[in-house]
């Protein structure tokens, strides 16, 4: 997709991640499983600057893995705004929680632990911003799952669209890539919504809720 040292020629001439962000990355390369799935430098820059762009008052994230991305989403809430996040693996707990708690969001944060399509739908109010990275093959029941409760005006993200370039493999059958292929296809056809899928690391998709 994108060279490795490009990557971090890109990160170099980007904002610096906090320490405690560095320490999380740390922790998690060394303790955790598929520790790939972290956003990491750059793409937690990008999403603290869509948040700080969008200035949300509610923000839902699915998937939270160890927190990387929830507090980089977070750096862009109001005064008095909540970012939920749901998180299926109990045993990440311990490392969510204690570093959401070294943060400056911790009263902001809600963690939510268990299967996002039983969560979300106890969730109240409306969201100006959604961050999809979870199971890819619940993409298209996530994002009709939380559609009405976007804003109008509204900005969702969904990673992992591109699937690591496997979406152009034709031989792939495999139920994630065909998931990934599947949700891009739907979201193609949905005229409620104006959307760019960017090559940006391993695909990030941009969805404005235009109706």
């Amino acid at each position: 997709m994108i060279t490795k040292e490009l990557e971090e020629y890109a990160a170099i001439n980007s904002t610096p991640e906090s320490e405690l962000l560095k320490q999380l990355w740390r922790e998690t390369y060394l303790k955790v499983l598929s520790p790939g799935m972290l956003s990491g430098h750059l793409q937690g820059r990008l999403l603290s600057m869509l948040s700080h762009l969008t200035q949300p008052r509610q923000i839902l994230e699915i998937g939270t893995f160890t927190g990387y991305s929830a507090l980089c989403l977070a750096e862009g809430l109001t005064e008095g705004g909540i970012l939920h996040t749901v998180e299926v693996d109990p045993e990440l707990v311990e490392i969510i929680t204690r570093y959401f708690k070294a943060s400056a969001y911790n009263e902001k944060i809600k963690l939510h632990i268990g299967k996002a399509l039983e969560v979300i739908p106890n969730l109240t109010g409306v969201f100006d911003l959604v961050f999809i990275d979870a199971d890819k093959e619940n993409y298209i029941n996530y994002y009709d799952l939380i559609f009405d409760k976007v804003k109008p005006g509204g900005l969702i993200l969904v990673d992992n669209t591109l699937w690591h370039g496997n979406v152009l493999k034709k031989s792939d059958k495999g139920k994630e890539t065909t998931a990934i292929r599947a949700f891009n296809e739907y979201l193609k056809n949905d005229v409620r919504v104006e959307k760019v899928l960017m090559p940006f690391r391993d695909g990030l998709t941009m969805i404005y809720k235009s109706r």
